[in-house]
């Protein structure tokens, strides 16, 4: 084996992490605090100090042939969208069948991880962990973080003037685990994100009144997509990237909007964001208009202020007799055994080198693995991360120059300012950030390639959803699987629905939405450039 790399958290990411450390003969040690894999996806019926909470009911807002570990697809009669049980049954059975979990210790904390004397010489790492009440310390010649970013609550009560007079309950949603305590009650939820929405739309089944407060709103997309096919699976693509990047930002945003709102009219809703041209993260919810339409749940402005037992809006409006307040207003960034200089290095923000590497360090010997969010999901995003992580420690993969790495962490800052409103935003342009790690290690398929040599598989390429088999289709951890896993992904997403056999099974082929956005936008060019010619005959 070769250099020793510590493991911070055995969820998705430490996983990922683990087998690309075995990949490229490193020795890894992963340290779970908790007593199983899964991390975010294991669920308690309780909130756990230090460790990620979902609620009871939490399904999975990425579809299952998008979602998966690129060598390692989800069995054919797993639902698209996926139970969070179903989701850990999945993480459990991928590391058995990678062996990874000889390489975890559990029910073991890592308190404290600094460098070592001789850092800037052997870049390694001290790590402290206790476990059954005592201390345990090893020198690692490599780090890999991969505890997540939706461990501590964000719950910014000093914004709320009175919130200390109201005398109901008043909580996060990570203390959220099932609407039986709220039948007949009076809920406030505050934010609406994924979290928020969820709750909301459960509560509005057995609570007397649910109200949303949202202080700059959110486009709200439907799992179910264009014929009925999961959304990621015709929207994420590599066509549609290249429109989105390449198209005037005007026509992009124009589109983008088109897009948001075409299952409803999100100001009809109360739902429109204030600036909707921005990419931000949407809300994945199947329910939430049917249950605006249906008065069970309402939307409101910000709340300017709270009584003992109100809630006075923004509009001036008053939601009275509040039984219960639930603060859906997302997590902060911490990792309380790193001391916070290493990873926000600048201004006291995040600073990583393509959301992996701190770029000041004397030694790359530190990695953040899944600190990224984009509409891409995380398992796929993770492993691609960690090989890369695991190629730069091994020695195989080298990392630009300090001012070189600054140089593109101000420009990737700019873009997101662009493009989501907010430079310090952990969003990504999904596609287009996995193709700049596979293309560090060599793993970027060229298009052109597959066009001469395997047409069949280049069209899907191009235009079919871009699923995780991508990343493992050629260079270093091909997957011998994966060129027929792209072909048949259509297969095993119509499996689990295929109950009830009725008529020919349809799939979208090359009749799917990029080809039918190509076809209007072939159009649209057309027709302008005819009328040009009507406008401007040859010779005026």
């Amino acid at each position: 084996m070769g250099k020793r790399v510590a493991i911070v958290g055995a969820g998705v990411s430490g996983l990922a992490a683990i087998r690309s450390c075995l990949e490229e003969g490193l020795e890894p040690t992963c340290f779970e605090r908790g007593e199983d894999v899964g991390g975010l996806w294991r669920f308690s019926d309780h909130a756990e100090e230090g460790r990620a909470s979902i609620y009871r009911s939490v399904f999975t807002n990425s579809s299952k042939e998008m979602m998966c570990f690129p060598d390692f697809p989800f069995p054919d009669h797993f639902p698209n969208f996926m139970h969070h049980s179903q989701l850990q049954e999945y993480i459990t059975a991928f590391a058995k069948e990678k062996n990874l979990l000889k390489y975890i210790q559990f029910k073991t904390l890592v308190s404290s991880v600094t460098k070592c004397h001789d850092f800037s010489v052997t870049g390694r790492w001290d790590v402290t962990t206790q476990k059954d009440g005592k201390k345990g310390s090893a020198v690692f010649d490599a780090l890999m973080v991969c505890s997540g970013h939706h461990v501590y609550p964000s719950l910014p009560k000093e914004s709320f003037p009175g919130i200390k007079l109201f005398k109901g309950s008043c909580f996060h949603s990570r203390d959220y685990k099932g609407p039986g305590a709220f039948a007949g009650k009076r809920v406030l939820v505050i934010g609406l994100g994924n979290s928020g929405c969820d709750i909301a739309t459960e509560l509005s089944h057995t609570a007397e009144q649910v109200i949303i407060s949202s202080r700059s709103g959110s486009w709200v997309m439907s799992r179910v997509w264009d014929d009925g096919y999961p959304w990621d699976m015709m929207s994420i693509t590599r066509f549609e990237t290249f429109l989105k990047n390449t198209l005037p930002t005007a026509i992009s945003n124009w589109l983008y909007v088109k897009q948001m709102n075409a299952r409803f009219k999100h100001e009809n809703y109360g739902l429109m964001p204030l600036n909707g041209a921005l990419r931000k993260e949407p809300v994945f919810n199947d329910e939430l208009p049917s249950r605006i339409l249906c008065g069970a749940v309402s939307v409101r402005p910000n709340v300017r202020e709270f009584t003992e037992t109100a809630a006075v809006f923004e509009d001036g409006t008053v939601f009275e007799g509040i039984d219960a307040v639930i603060f859906a207003t997302g997590y902060n960034f911490a990792y309380p055994f790193l001391d916070d200089s290493i990873i926000k290095s600048r201004n006291n923000e995040v600073t990583l080198f393509k959301g992996v590497f701190p770029p000041h360090m004397e030694k790359p010997t530190l990695a953040v693995i899944g600190f990224v969010q984009s509409l891409g999901a995380a398992i796929p995003t993770a492993d691609l991360q960690a090989r890369w992580a695991a190629k730069v420690i091994k020695g195989t993969c080298t990392l630009p120059s300090v001012k070189d790495m600054m140089a593109n962490i101000d420009k990737t800052m700019e873009k997101k300012f662009k493009w989501f409103g907010s430079s310090e935003t952990i969003q990504m342009d999904y596609i287009s950030y996995m193709d700049e790690l596979t293309s560090f290690i060599g793993a970027k398929p060229s298009l052109p390639w597959l066009l001469l040599t395997d047409p069949r598989l280049a069209l899907q390429f191009l235009f079919g959803p871009c699923s995780p088999y991508h990343f493992r289709l050629v260079g270093p951890g091909k997957w011998p699987g994966a060129r027929n896993a792209i072909l048949s992904q259509w297969d095993r997403t119509l499996a689990p629905m295929r109950t009830r056999a009725v008529g020919t099974p349809w799939t979208p082929g090359l009749h799917g939405r990029s080809t039918r956005l190509l076809a209007a936008l072939l159009l649209a060019g057309a027709a302008l450039l005819v009328l040009t010619t009507l406008a401007f005959p040859a010779g005026f």
